[in-house]
């Protein structure tokens, strides 16, 4: 397979918090030669990191709820399904590494400070139409109280805290209660590596 492809033309759509684009491009075919020309809207939304964050001596993991827009048409009829249970998150400014987006949205998130941190994967979010990634970490914290609220202001950011027993946090996954996929893919990766990151975080 010779893995090419020829962009053809680009164009900006629209330019917001977000950047939307108009490609018309052609690409190599699995039975060889190019293909017809195509066209494709694509969002470019930069570098996201999401931070599952862990309390090893009360075996507890940390999550934030907040409003999101993306939820209100699956919540349909149901107004609280646009409220998400999600990590900590944000995206990464000019000239910062994702190392310290985590530690900062964790202080803004979440009130607390990142004591350890570990790479969990990095992935592409919704690759069919958004050139969006997202790094996922997992960070030792002392968790601050459940119910609490956090978030910058003048970003517009209403952050609540929730503290569950990793237990807990595994039984409302299972029940289909965590829908976005960051908190999914990290909390799935917490159940393979749980007795490992709890005895190397709890002797420390």
């Amino acid at each position: 397979m010779d893995y090419r492809y020829r962009i053809l033309q680009r164009e900006t759509c629209f330019q917001g918090f977000f950047r939307l684009e108009r490609l018309r491009l052609r690409h190599a075919q699995f039975a060889g030669g190019m293909g017809a020309p195509l066209t494709r809207e694509c969002v470019q939304k930069g570098e996201a990191v999401g931070v599952l964050l862990y309390e090893p001596e009360t075996d507890c993991v940390a999550l934030v709820e907040q409003f999101r827009v993306g939820a209100l048409e699956q919540a349909g009829a149901d107004p609280a399904k646009a409220w998400l249970l999600e990590l900590v998150a944000g995206y990464r400014e000019a000239g910062e590494g994702i190392e310290e987006v985590a530690r900062r949205e964790t202080l803004e998130e979440a009130g607390c400070a990142v004591l350890d941190l570990i790479p969990i994967c990095r992935y592409l979010v919704s690759p069919g139409g958004s050139s969006e990634t997202m790094s996922l970490f997992c960070a030792r914290v002392r968790a601050p109280r459940s119910g609490s609220i956090h978030g910058v202001a003048d970003e517009g950011e209403d952050i609540r805290l929730h503290v569950l027993p990793v237990d807990q946090a595994w039984q409302r996954l299972q029940a289909g209660g965590i829908g976005s996929a960051a908190p999914v893919i990290a909390l799935q990766w917490l159940q393979l590596h749980h007795r490992e990151m709890r005895a190397r975080w709890r002797g420390s």
